[in-house]
């Protein structure tokens, strides 16, 4: 492979990595803690293996009690190694045998093998610029505990796995279910040798590899290489030796392990998340929340108050002054909200609303949740919750929000109307014309009282000019209060319009920044993740 093939790989190695790690990171308080634990072992060993020499290809030898794979491991080596090997007090920890020793010890270090040989050139195992390292591991059904956890943690670490089977338990349930798998998406470091074939009669060695291969391909490793070889006679060990210089000369191997390791762990994140997309937020659906918000604050009511202040207003300003006074004593709605801000005075904090009682509580509920479970609406089982959950964060505060938004608004309650003067000075002339008429025929009835002469009244059409004072002022007053009534129910209507629409877009703030921006969050984070999880993958 190229120097730019390779640093093309690695360079897409990079961005898996990293998109794993943002997924990881993005379903933090989502997805089970084991599930991303998981992950962040595999990210972690990707990151130490990336650091440590990138010349030197790790193999490990991997087999049931049995199988042969310690001599098998020496027949790859060599002579020489196995009379090292043979001289080992025990077999419980890896032995390491290294070609192209410089650069080695930082790895193995990291491996925990301390036990390490500085192997002689053996059939192509002799070039010093391919770096090798073959370990043989304790068996991974060995009765000893410590054993079986360096076999589980090397299974995690080393570059290339060679399985050793033997034929009379080479479809061992354990080391399929348990081992091989698991690792289905690590068929390109993956080699299956049958050892022992020497016991199998030579009619018997093809049958046997073909059912090996089936049960391969059923755990998904159908392209993985498998090799018949037996360590005591030294048949098909040249293969083996062979087909690991081979993967070792590629110097891909690691970057193709943690490869696969990122798939393995894509695939993971994804079973754990579900697949599904979710509805998100439509215009609609905000829109139904804040109209059910509105209510449940009592904006209907606010509303109401609006238009009857105005109308309370409006009739103490161009009602009949005769009865206008009537009017002081009706209390104004809005003041008895704590709403009526008139201008330059401060701002109001609190109203006097109604507290949400349980109706009103159950309808907000109700609103926030049916808000959620349509945002929410495809997404996977554990991002619709999270989904729920962050519209459901700011349920509690919602009550007091709404309170402060609507005490916020400005309601133009203490603002006239450019009518009501008109009619107030109309109204007062019709007033002082009438009590002018009034008093005119009082003094007349003063001077006939008095027996005094009484000047001839003028008149209209035969109508005491006095009279018609009177009359057409008392008229015209009563006229210009029903008049102003219709006046002030229409801009009543009007007012309270403006008003429903200001306290509306406040409702709609309020379910904007506690409830609708939270879910938006969510579906950004879970979009994020799946599209951080698809580029992993």
């Amino acid at each position: 492979m190229s120097r730019h093939s390779v640093a093309r790989e690695a360079s897409h190695l990079q961005q898996r990595l990293e998109s794993l790690n943002e997924a990881r990171e993005l379903a933090e308080g989502v997805l089970p803690d084991e599930s991303l634990q998981e992950v962040l072992e595999i990210l972690e060993r990707a990151s130490s293996r990336r650091s440590l020499s990138a010349g030197h290809t790790v193999v490990g030898f991997f087999g049931a009690t049995g199988s042969g794979k310690s001599s098998l491991f020496n027949a790859v080596n060599g002579a020489e190694i196995a009379t090292a090997a043979a001289r080992r007090p025990t077999t419980s920890e890896p032995l390491a045998s290294v070609w192209g020793v410089a650069g080695s010890e930082p790895l193995l270090d990291w491996l925990e093998v301390p036990a390490r040989h500085h192997a002689s050139p053996v059939n192509g195992f002799a070039d010093e610029e391919t770096g090798l390292i073959l370990l043989d591991l304790p068996d991974f059904d060995s009765t000893r505990l410590a054993n079986r956890q360096i076999v589980q943690r090397m299974v995690g670490m080393v570059d290339v796995l060679v399985w050793v089977l033997d034929p009379q338990k080479y479809a061992d349930a354990a080391v399929h279910h348990d081992f091989l798998g698991p690792l289905s998406a690590h068929g390109a470091v993956t080699l299956v040798v049958l050892n022992q074939v020497d016991k199998l009669a030579p009619a018997d060695v093809d049958p046997v590899l073909e059912s090996l291969r089936s049960i391969l391909a059923g755990e998904g490793l159908g392209k993985v290489r498998v090799l018949a070889a037996s360590a005591l006679t030294g048949a098909g060990v040249d293969s083996v030796r062979s087909a690991i210089r081979q993967v070792a000369i590629q110097r891909q191997a690691a970057s193709q392990r943690m490869a696969a390791d990122v798939s393995n762990a894509a695939r993971s994140l994804s079973e754990a998340s579900g697949t599904g997309k979710a509805a998100g937020v439509k215009g609609g659906t905000a829109a139904r929340l804040s109209q059910e918000l509105a209510v449940a604050a009592n904006v209907p009511l606010v509303v109401d108050a609006v238009a009857s202040s105005y109308r309370l207003e409006a009739t103490r300003r161009t009602g009949w002054p005769v009865t206008r006074w009537l009017s002081r004593f009706r209390p104004d709605p809005l003041r008895r909200l704590n709403l009526r801000r008139e201008a330059g005075t401060a701002e109001v904090h609190r109203t006097s609303l109604p507290h949400a009682g349980a109706p009103e509580r159950a309808r907000t509920d109700a609103a926030v949740r049916n808000f959620a479970d349509a945002a929410s609406a495809g997404a996977p089982g554990p991002w619709r919750s999270a989904i729920r959950g962050a519209a459901r964060e700011g349920r509690d505060q919602l009550p007091d929000a709404l309170d402060q938004a609507i005490a916020g608004t400005e309601l133009k309650a203490g603002r006239t109307s450019w009518w009501w003067g008109l009619f107030n000075v109309i109204q007062w002339l019709a007033l002082l014309t009438a009590l002018g008429g009034l008093g005119w025929l009082g003094v007349l009835a003063v001077l006939g009282y008095l027996q005094m002469p009484v000047p001839e009244v003028p008149r209209v059409e035969g109508w005491p000019i006095p009279t018609l004072m009177i009359a057409g002022g008392a008229l015209l007053g009563i006229v210009l209060a029903l008049a102003g009534r219709v006046f002030a129910s229409v801009a009543a209507r009007a007012r309270a319009r403006a008003a429903r629409r200001r306290l509306e877009a406040a409702v709609a703030d309020v379910a904007e920044r506690l409830v609708v921006e939270p879910v938006k969050v969510e579906l950004t984070r879970f979009a994020a993740f799946a599209e951080a999880l698809r580029k992993a993958s």
